[in-house]
Protein backbone atom coordinates (compact mmCIF):
# COMPACT_ATOMS: atom_id res chain seq x y z
CA UNK A 1 0.00 0.00 0.00
CA UNK A 2 1.54 3.70 -0.96
CA UNK A 3 1.81 6.60 1.50
CA UNK A 4 -0.58 8.46 -0.31
CA UNK A 5 -3.68 5.67 -0.15
CA UNK A 6 -3.26 5.00 4.00
CA UNK A 7 -5.50 5.39 6.31
CA UNK A 8 -5.09 9.02 7.70
CA UNK A 9 -4.17 7.48 11.19
CA UNK A 10 -1.80 5.27 10.07
CA UNK A 11 0.10 8.37 7.72
CA UNK A 12 0.17 10.24 11.30
CA UNK A 13 1.72 7.10 12.96
CA UNK A 14 4.40 6.84 10.52
CA UNK A 15 4.48 11.00 10.37
CA UNK A 16 5.63 10.81 14.23
CA UNK A 17 7.92 8.02 13.76
CA UNK A 18 9.65 9.77 10.92
CA UNK A 19 10.33 12.83 12.75
CA UNK A 20 10.98 10.76 15.52
CA UNK A 21 13.88 9.92 13.49
CA UNK A 22 14.79 12.71 11.97
CA UNK A 23 14.72 14.92 15.10
CA UNK A 24 13.23 17.85 12.96
CA UNK A 25 11.48 17.96 9.53
CA UNK A 26 9.86 20.38 7.42
CA UNK A 27 6.37 20.30 6.05
CA UNK A 28 7.88 20.27 2.69
CA UNK A 29 9.80 17.33 2.90
CA UNK A 30 7.20 15.37 4.84
CA UNK A 31 5.05 16.13 2.05
CA UNK A 32 7.17 14.77 -0.74
CA UNK A 33 8.42 12.02 1.95
CA UNK A 34 4.62 10.80 2.35
CA UNK A 35 3.31 11.63 -1.46
CA UNK A 36 0.73 13.95 0.58
CA UNK A 37 -0.37 17.84 0.49
CA UNK A 38 1.30 20.34 2.81
CA UNK A 39 -1.79 21.35 3.92
CA UNK A 40 -2.61 17.69 4.92
CA UNK A 41 0.95 17.67 6.67
CA UNK A 42 0.10 20.85 8.77
CA UNK A 43 -2.97 19.17 9.87
CA UNK A 44 -1.45 15.91 10.89
CA UNK A 45 1.50 17.81 12.41
CA UNK A 46 -1.24 19.81 14.40
CA UNK A 47 -3.01 17.31 15.88
CA UNK A 48 0.66 15.22 16.91
CA UNK A 49 1.37 18.34 18.45
CA UNK A 50 -2.15 18.58 20.69
CA UNK A 51 -1.39 14.90 21.53
CA UNK A 52 1.66 15.96 23.06
CA UNK A 53 3.96 13.55 20.22
CA UNK A 54 6.25 16.12 18.99
CA UNK A 55 6.86 19.90 19.07
CA UNK A 56 4.62 21.84 15.99
CA UNK A 57 7.73 24.62 14.52
CA UNK A 58 7.62 27.09 11.84
CA UNK A 59 7.50 25.48 8.80
CA UNK A 60 8.17 22.00 10.40
CA UNK A 61 8.03 19.75 13.66
CA UNK A 62 10.89 18.70 15.91
CA UNK A 63 10.38 15.43 18.13
CA UNK A 64 10.19 15.51 21.80
CA UNK A 65 13.97 14.13 22.05
CA UNK A 66 16.00 16.29 20.07
CA UNK A 67 14.61 19.60 22.31
CA UNK A 68 17.39 20.97 24.08
CA UNK A 69 15.70 21.06 27.27
CA UNK A 70 18.36 23.32 28.95
CA UNK A 71 16.58 26.29 27.01
CA UNK A 72 13.16 25.00 25.84
CA UNK A 73 10.30 27.27 27.27
CA UNK A 74 8.00 25.47 29.60
CA UNK A 75 4.89 26.14 28.26
CA UNK A 76 6.33 24.51 24.84
CA UNK A 77 7.42 21.35 26.99
CA UNK A 78 3.62 21.50 29.20
CA UNK A 79 2.48 19.96 25.06
CA UNK A 80 4.73 17.08 25.66
CA UNK A 81 2.84 13.69 26.79
CA UNK A 82 0.22 16.11 28.57
CA UNK A 83 -1.99 13.26 29.24
CA UNK A 84 1.26 11.23 31.31
CA UNK A 85 1.96 14.49 32.89
CA UNK A 86 -1.87 14.63 34.52
CA UNK A 87 -1.83 11.60 35.94
CA UNK A 88 1.13 11.23 37.20
CA UNK A 89 0.89 14.54 38.56
CA UNK A 90 -3.09 13.14 40.20
CA UNK A 91 -1.05 9.51 41.34
CA UNK A 92 1.89 11.82 42.98
CA UNK A 93 -0.80 13.56 44.96
CA UNK A 94 -1.86 10.63 46.62
CA UNK A 95 1.61 10.68 48.81
CA UNK A 96 0.40 14.58 49.93
CA UNK A 97 -1.65 14.37 53.38
CA UNK A 98 -2.82 17.28 55.23
CA UNK A 99 -0.16 19.33 57.25
CA UNK A 100 2.76 17.54 55.30
CA UNK A 101 6.14 19.95 54.21
CA UNK A 102 7.24 19.16 51.15
CA UNK A 103 9.78 19.89 48.34
CA UNK A 104 8.31 20.81 44.88
CA UNK A 105 10.50 21.77 42.26
CA UNK A 106 9.65 23.32 38.70
CA UNK A 107 8.57 21.73 35.89
CA UNK A 108 5.70 20.83 33.58
CA UNK A 109 4.89 17.59 35.81
CA UNK A 110 4.84 18.87 38.90
CA UNK A 111 2.44 21.83 37.72
CA UNK A 112 0.14 19.02 36.87
CA UNK A 113 0.84 17.54 40.42
CA UNK A 114 -0.09 21.02 42.60
CA UNK A 115 -3.41 21.06 40.22
CA UNK A 116 -4.27 18.08 42.02
CA UNK A 117 -3.67 19.18 45.71
CA UNK A 118 -6.97 21.58 46.29
CA UNK A 119 -8.40 19.16 48.37
CA UNK A 120 -5.37 19.28 51.12
CA UNK A 121 -4.93 21.25 53.75
CA UNK A 122 -2.17 22.56 56.13
CA UNK A 123 0.85 22.43 53.38
CA UNK A 124 3.93 23.89 53.74
CA UNK A 125 5.79 24.24 50.35
CA UNK A 126 9.03 24.89 49.74
CA UNK A 127 9.66 25.33 45.96
CA UNK A 128 12.05 26.64 42.96
CA UNK A 129 8.87 27.72 40.69
CA UNK A 130 7.86 31.06 39.99
CA UNK A 131 4.65 29.16 38.72
CA UNK A 132 3.69 27.08 41.42
CA UNK A 133 2.60 30.21 43.16
CA UNK A 134 0.50 30.77 41.46
CA UNK A 135 -1.04 27.70 40.30
CA UNK A 136 -1.04 26.14 44.13
CA UNK A 137 -4.86 26.54 46.12
CA UNK A 138 -4.39 29.17 48.45
CA UNK A 139 -7.09 26.72 51.04
CA UNK A 140 -4.63 24.33 50.44
CA UNK A 141 -0.98 25.66 51.26
CA UNK A 142 -0.67 27.45 54.58
CA UNK A 143 3.08 28.37 54.03
CA UNK A 144 4.93 28.69 50.37
CA UNK A 145 8.74 29.63 50.54
CA UNK A 146 10.87 30.14 47.36
CA UNK A 147 14.18 29.23 47.47
CA UNK A 148 16.26 31.97 46.29
CA UNK A 149 19.09 32.33 43.42
CA UNK A 150 19.55 33.40 39.70
CA UNK A 151 16.70 32.57 37.19
CA UNK A 152 16.21 30.47 34.87
CA UNK A 153 13.69 32.68 32.65
CA UNK A 154 13.24 29.71 29.69
CA UNK A 155 12.22 27.06 32.82
CA UNK A 156 10.83 29.73 35.17
CA UNK A 157 12.77 28.46 38.13
CA UNK A 158 15.19 30.07 40.43
CA UNK A 159 18.43 27.47 40.98
CA UNK A 160 19.92 28.20 44.08
CA UNK A 161 21.51 26.65 47.93
CA UNK A 162 18.39 25.25 49.52
CA UNK A 163 18.79 27.45 52.55
CA UNK A 164 16.76 29.98 54.17
CA UNK A 165 17.73 32.54 56.32
CA UNK A 166 15.08 33.81 59.23
CA UNK A 167 13.11 37.41 58.68
CA UNK A 168 13.85 37.92 62.08
CA UNK A 169 17.42 36.54 62.96
CA UNK A 170 19.05 36.64 59.74
CA UNK A 171 21.20 33.22 60.67
CA UNK A 172 20.27 30.29 57.95
CA UNK A 173 18.20 27.76 59.21
CA UNK A 174 18.29 23.68 58.60
CA UNK A 175 15.24 22.44 57.09
CA UNK A 176 13.84 19.44 56.36
CA UNK A 177 10.61 18.08 55.08
CA UNK A 178 8.36 15.31 54.26
CA UNK A 179 8.27 14.08 51.21
CA UNK A 180 10.23 15.26 48.13
CA UNK A 181 8.13 15.76 44.61
CA UNK A 182 11.00 16.13 42.34
CA UNK A 183 10.23 16.07 38.29
CA UNK A 184 13.30 15.20 36.51
CA UNK A 185 14.70 14.98 33.06
CA UNK A 186 16.30 11.22 33.20
CA UNK A 187 16.14 7.84 35.37
CA UNK A 188 17.76 4.83 33.83
CA UNK A 189 20.02 1.96 36.00
CA UNK A 190 22.84 4.16 36.44
CA UNK A 191 20.75 6.71 38.36
CA UNK A 192 18.49 10.04 38.13
CA UNK A 193 19.67 13.04 36.13
CA UNK A 194 19.20 16.46 34.62
CA UNK A 195 20.67 18.95 32.10
CA UNK A 196 22.06 21.81 34.41
CA UNK A 197 24.85 21.19 36.93
CA UNK A 198 23.26 23.55 39.65
CA UNK A 199 20.10 22.16 39.26
CA UNK A 200 21.40 18.76 39.95
CA UNK A 201 23.11 20.03 43.06
CA UNK A 202 20.11 21.36 43.75
CA UNK A 203 17.86 18.52 43.26
CA UNK A 204 20.00 16.33 45.25
CA UNK A 205 19.76 18.22 48.08
CA UNK A 206 16.20 18.50 48.05
CA UNK A 207 16.37 14.61 48.32
CA UNK A 208 18.80 14.83 51.13
CA UNK A 209 16.66 17.09 53.01
CA UNK A 210 13.01 15.04 52.78
CA UNK A 211 11.97 11.73 54.94
CA UNK A 212 10.35 10.44 51.52
CA UNK A 213 11.71 10.92 47.51
CA UNK A 214 9.27 10.46 44.99
CA UNK A 215 10.62 11.08 41.35
CA UNK A 216 8.31 12.35 38.86
CA UNK A 217 9.06 11.15 35.14
CA UNK A 218 7.18 10.42 32.05
CA UNK A 219 8.00 7.16 29.94
CA UNK A 220 9.80 9.84 27.44
CA UNK A 221 12.30 10.01 30.41
CA UNK A 222 12.73 6.17 31.19
CA UNK A 223 16.10 4.77 30.39
CA UNK A 224 17.97 8.11 29.21
CA UNK A 225 21.08 9.32 30.88
CA UNK A 226 21.42 13.54 30.78
CA UNK A 227 24.75 15.56 31.71
CA UNK A 228 24.39 15.99 35.59
CA UNK A 229 23.74 13.50 37.80
CA UNK A 230 21.09 14.06 40.74
CA UNK A 231 21.89 11.22 42.52
CA UNK A 232 21.66 7.03 42.28
CA UNK A 233 18.34 5.58 42.34
CA UNK A 234 18.75 4.71 45.95
CA UNK A 235 17.59 8.38 46.60
CA UNK A 236 14.24 7.56 45.43
CA UNK A 237 11.56 5.77 47.81
CA UNK A 238 9.38 6.01 44.84
CA UNK A 239 9.50 6.48 41.07
CA UNK A 240 5.89 7.56 39.63
CA UNK A 241 5.90 7.18 36.09
CA UNK A 242 3.56 6.20 32.87
CA UNK A 243 4.99 2.85 32.05
CA UNK A 244 6.47 -0.14 34.42
CA UNK A 245 10.17 -0.21 33.87
CA UNK A 246 11.30 -3.52 32.32
CA UNK A 247 15.04 -4.27 31.64
CA UNK A 248 18.33 -3.39 33.68
CA UNK A 249 15.80 -0.17 34.78
CA UNK A 250 13.46 -1.95 36.17
CA UNK A 251 16.07 -4.52 37.92
CA UNK A 252 17.74 -1.74 39.23
CA UNK A 253 15.05 -0.23 40.77
CA UNK A 254 13.62 -3.45 42.62
CA UNK A 255 17.24 -3.82 44.04
CA UNK A 256 17.46 -0.22 45.14
CA UNK A 257 13.92 -0.99 46.85
CA UNK A 258 12.19 1.83 44.88
CA UNK A 259 8.31 1.70 44.53
CA UNK A 260 6.84 1.80 40.91
CA UNK A 261 3.58 3.80 40.78
CA UNK A 262 2.07 3.62 37.35
CA UNK A 263 -1.76 5.49 36.94
CA UNK A 264 -4.48 3.45 35.35
CA UNK A 265 -4.47 5.08 32.34
CA UNK A 266 -8.32 4.08 31.79
CA UNK A 267 -9.70 6.35 35.06
CA UNK A 268 -9.47 10.16 35.03
CA UNK A 269 -10.23 10.28 39.04
CA UNK A 270 -8.31 9.03 42.05
CA UNK A 271 -8.55 5.75 41.49
CA UNK A 272 -4.86 4.33 40.38
CA UNK A 273 -2.86 1.01 39.81
CA UNK A 274 0.15 0.74 41.85
CA UNK A 275 2.94 -1.47 40.76
CA UNK A 276 5.94 -2.59 43.13
CA UNK A 277 8.68 -3.59 40.68
CA UNK A 278 9.97 -6.45 42.35
CA UNK A 279 12.98 -7.91 42.38
CA UNK A 280 13.75 -11.80 40.76
CA UNK A 281 13.80 -14.51 42.81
Amino acid sequence: MSDASRLPAGRKTDVAKYVAAHGQVTVTALAEHFAVSADTIRRDLDQLDSEGVLIRTHGGAMSSSAIPWHDTGLDDRSRLQPDQKEQIGLTAAQLVEDGSVLFINGGTTTLALVRHLSSRRELIVVTNSLRIPAEISAEACRDLYVIGGHVRLSGQVTVGPVVFASSVSGVATDIRVDLALLGVGAVDAGGISTTNLDEAAMLAQMASRARKVAILADSTKLDRRLFATIGALEIADYLITSAVPSGALGKALAESSVEVLVPDAGHHDKQQDKHRVKEDS
